[in-house]
């Protein structure tokens, strides 16, 4: 059994870490990556200061998201909670499946075929960075998400009965604990090819 966990919050619920990919038919996504600094350094090996008063950059953090397969297609933005900053960031690819390449998303890999009158999208994430990041705040109670914008209705998938939302929106979460240590996700999807 996948230790997997449709949300059952609000929608608009803030999580230490998020990855929404909105996917087009023709295998090009819309990421949008929303964690805190400390998340993302623990989580993704960033290495971004995690002090709440510490300024970072919009040039270091595209630096980071910028890549042979992703780029950044708006400015990075910021904000605060919990005495925590958050990075706030909309990446772009030609190609879902090339994703797994990027540092920053390399703890996944994708993938997005044809399967007779099917699109079925699949995605594994495995082990974090395993960055030390110190006392930071973390309470125990912190969640991440993964969420998953198909292009059309969704026909079959694995994030539980509550998991689907307005018929095209998948969400898993997990906790923060479980995915600093690596416990496994995987997701799939299953659309009509039109």
């Amino acid at each position: 059994a996948l230790p997997i966990s449709a949300c059952g919050g609000s929608f608009f619920e803030r999580f230490e870490y998020e990855e929404d990919v909105y996917l087009e038919l023709n295998g090009a996504a819309t990421i949008y990556v929303n964690g805190s600094a400390a998340a993302l350094d623990a989580l993704r090996g960033a290495a971004f200061p995690t002090a709440p008063d510490a300024a970072i950059g919009r040039d270091e953090v595209r630096a980071f998201f910028t890549t042979p397969v992703t780029r950044v297609v708006r400015n990075p933005t910021f904000s605060r909670q919990s005495g925590r900053r958050f990075l706030h960031v909309r990446l772009a690819t030609d190609d879902i499946m090339s994703v797994g390449q990027a540092a920053p998303l390399s703890w996944s890999s994708y993938r997005f075929e044809r399967d007779g009158n099917l699109l079925i999208y699949r995605q594994t994430v495995g082990k974090p960075a395993g960055r030390d990041v110190g006392s930071v705040g973390w309470t125990g109670q912190e969640r991440v998400a993964f969420r998953l914008h198909m292009p059309s209705a969704v026909v079959y998938h694995n994030a539980g009965a509550d998991g689907l939302r307005r018929g095209n929106i998948l969400v898993w979460e997990q906790p923060l604990a479980d995915r600093l240590r690596g416990e496994p996700l995987a997701f799939e999807a299953r659309i009509e090819r039109s």
